[in-house]
């Protein structure tokens, strides 16, 4: 039994008059794509990854700190660049008209991507 026969008797089954293969359509009628919302949505997207690269390296840097891995100049060093990265992202988040929660995806039952601490 091929797959269109499949499809027809699952439509008679539910009532259908009969089976009809979807229609293709251009991609730009069935999205309202605008050069705004794609360049936000990609937007969100990088500042997203890099949020979480810049929590991760926080974590990482505040372990080592505790285990007195790093010198009084590095730790110096480390807390600089952090705070920069944190203000750049703000800026960031700004010029494309992004909050925080924003960039936190939901992965469903998973729960949300970035740590809401």
């Amino acid at each position: 039994m091929t797959e269109r026969d499949e499809a027809a008797e699952l439509a008679a089954a539910l009532g259908e008059p009969r089976w009809e293969a979807p229609r293709v359509r251009p991609l730009d009628r069935r999205l309202a794509v605008d050069s705004d919302s794609v360049e936000r949505g990609l937007a969100s997207l990088v500042l997203t990854v890099i949020e979480l690269l810049r929590q991760l390296m926080e974590r990482q840097a505040l372990r080592r700190i505790d285990l007195g891995d790093l010198t009084e100049e590095q730790v110096e060093r480390v807390g600089a660049t952090l705070m920069a990265l944190e203000e750049q992202m703000a800026q960031l988040r700004e010029y494309f008209g992004l909050s925080p929660e924003d960039l936190n995806l939901d992965l469903g039952p998973l729960g949300p991507l970035l740590p809401t601490d």
